[in-house]
């Protein structure tokens, strides 16, 4: 009798077993152990101040690794320099799905670089998720069901500068400066959409770079010289901080609005003269670690905290430090919604179903909401004024 107790006792235990491993459904990258990302980044090249990103996710994940993981599971991210090289970020990105053989691309970095690789990744339905560009193109679901961004997007954005210019100067005699891709182009489309018929009139002058220019001088001197009052920079960080320093230079004094990617005080601001950038206007959607009034705030002490132990070498300023943490907490909740289904199929299921989550370092009042037909991450926004030291927020937030 004992011995078939013994027996039927065994069997329900394998039976219980098969039925949990059952339960496990795995993509690539994933084990009981281990969820393996990949990404792309640009520690070197043009754009190498958003390599701080890549290096704050690293350190994220690293701090979570100690505390256990997701669900029980260590992440591991391969972050692979490509120069902000579209060619270059093709051969990583195949590297990292055909020789890694990871589950997702995690936050890669740029709206060429991702443009390079988003037809492939969507053909082998490998997630493209929580990338760091503006572009309106990461929200077409229907079209690229695998690709989503994180920040908000241009139309967003400009719509916000639109609505406050408008408003605020309707007789303005606008300049734009944007980087020849489709980071620029769609912020400048964007503009022209928001300003509604009033854009042919209020835009007189517009010039164009290319990554790859050493500097933009020329270009500044020749808006300048169009009778402009207002200035859009549509830049990322290093021509960002060379447009506002020549500006300041050269004694123009236009109204200045600059996106969101190029706003950090640590990495644009602070390069260009902190004085030289006074009086800025940008959009605004986490805290800013420059701003003195989050400094008794418990979630900046937190992520603080965490700089200082797993990222040392970080800048305490640079804003790119607080996406690259908060990008990294987007993703270990849509790894946690996943529970023990880790297919790709259902990541991307699981990142189009937030529900109004609400991270400290946000804003108040922003929330990430996302669904199968709109994958914006980030929907508001709040506009931003920069007095010297740090960014002031001013009037109500905007988008929904």
């Amino acid at each position: 009798m004992k011995s078939q107790a013994s027996l039927i006792a065994l069997s329900a235990a394998i039976a219980v077993s098969f039925s949990y491993a059952a339960d496990k459904k795995y993509g690539p990258g994933v084990t009981d152990t281990e969820i393996k990302l990949g990404q792309t980044m640009p520690y070197s090249g043009p754009a190498s101040a958003y390599g701080t990103i890549g290096k704050s996710e690293a350190a994220f994940f690293e701090m979570l690794n100690q505390q256990g993981g997701v669900n029980g599971r260590k992440i591991r991210l391969i972050s692979l320099d490509d120069g902000y090289s579209p060619p270059r970020t093709v051969e990583q990105t195949r590297r990292l799905v055909e020789e890694e053989e990871v589950l997702a691309i995690f936050s890669p970095l740029g709206t060429a670089p991702n443009s390079s690789t988003h037809k492939y990744l969507n053909a082998k339905k490998v997630p493209q998720l929580l990338l760091h560009s503006s572009a309106n193109k990461w929200n077409d679901p229907g079209t690229f069901p695998w690709s989503m961004s994180w920040p908000p997007n241009a139309q967003t954005e400009t719509q916000v500068f639109g609505k406050y210019l408008l408003q605020a100067k309707p007789q303005a005699k606008i300049a734009v400066l944007y980087q020849n891709d489709d980071y620029g182009k769609d912020l400048l489309k964007g503009l022209r959409e928001a300003l509604g018929a009033k854009a042919e009139q209020m835009v007189v002058a517009t010039a164009s770079y290319e990554v790859t220019d050493a500097t933009i001088d020329s270009q500044i001197v020749s808006l300048h010289a169009s009778g402009a009052d207002t200035l859009f920079d549509f830049t990322t960080p290093r021509f960002g901080a060379q447009a506002i320093r020549k500006v300041y230079d050269i004694g123009w004094k236009p109204l200045q609005f600059v996106p969101f990617p190029a706003s950090s005080v640590g990495a644009v601001l602070t390069p260009a003269g902190l004085e030289k950038a006074t009086g800025l206007i940008t959009s605004g959607f986490v805290k800013d670690p420059a701003d003195p009034r989050w400094k008794t705030d418990p979630a900046f002490q937190e992520w603080v905290a965490f700089m200082k132990k797993y990222y040392p070498d970080g800048d305490l300023t640079d804003q790119l430090n607080v996406w690259g943490y908060m990008t990294a907490q987007v993703m270990v909740q849509i790894l946690k919604q996943c529970g023990d289904d880790l297919t790709r199929e259902n990541v991307m299921k699981q990142a189009a179903n937030l529900k109004n989550l609400d991270l400290p370092l946000y804003l108040p009042g922003i929330r990430n909401n996302t669904s199968p037909t709109d994958y914006r991450v980030i929907r508001q926004m709040y506009l931003m004024r920069f007095d010297g030291k740090k960014w002031v927020a001013f009037g109500d937030l905007q988008g929904g």
